[in-house]
C-alpha cells in the first residue's frame, strides 16, 4: 500500500497579551541554542499530550515556557495547518490567547533564552512563522480591546 500523509492536532500556538488597545503588548519568545530553530523569536507552543484537550495544553505551554498565569483565555476560533515533511504529516495547530496581568514577571522554561514584550506591528516583523503573525492580526481585531465583546460567550475559555 501506498504512503498516506497523516492529519492530526497534535500542536497548539497560544499568543500571549498584555494590556488593551494602543498598550496592547505581544510576548514573543526566543528559542535556545541547542534545540529546533536556534534563535528564533515565537509564540508560545507545543505539544498537546496524551488525555490533554487543545485548550489545557495551551494553558500548559503558558505556564511552563512563561511562568505567566492567564487572567483571561480564549479560543481564537482559528487553526493554522503546518505540513511536517519528515513525518509526511499535516498539523493542524488551534489557536488560543491568554491575557494576563500588567505586571506578571516572565520565567522561561528550558527552551528559550529571552523573552520581550513587544508592540504588535514590531512583534509581527519578529515571528519567525507567518502564521504567528496571521493570528496575531486576528487576535487584535478580535481581542485587541481585552475582551471578545459580542462573542465573549463564544471564545472566552476562562
Amino acid at each position: 500500500m501506498d504512503a498516506v500523509t497523516t492529519v492530526s492536532v497534535s500542536l497548539i500556538d497560544a499568543l500571549v497579551l498584555r494590556g488593551t488597545g494602543s498598550a496592547l503588548e505581544v510576548l514573543l519568545l526566543q528559542r535556545g541554542p541547542h534545540g529546533r530553530c536556534p534563535g528564533s523569536w515565537e509564540v508560545v507552543h507545543g505539544h498537546i499530550e496524551e488525555g490533554e484537550t487543545p485548550a489545557d495544553a495551551a494553558l500548559r505551554e503558558v505556564r511552563e515556557e512563561t511562568g505567566l498565569e492567564p487572567e483571561r483565555f480564549y479560543n481564537l476560533s482559528r487553526v493554522e495547518l503546518f505540513y511536517q515533511h519528515r513525518t509526511d504529516s499535516v498539523a493542524m495547530v488551534p489557536v488560543f490567547v491568554a491575557f494576563v496581568a500588567p505586571d506578571g514577571a516572565v520565567r522561561l522554561g528550558t527552551e528559550h533564552v529571552a523573552a520581550e514584550w513587544l508592540a504588535p506591528a514590531e512583534a509581527r516583523q519578529r515571528c519567525a512563522w507567518a502564521r504567528e503573525a496571521r493570528a496575531l492580526d486576528d487576535a487584535i481585531r478580535m481581542l485587541g480591546s481585552g475582551d471578545a465583546g459580542t462573542t465573549e460567550d463564544v471564545l472566552r475559555i476562562c
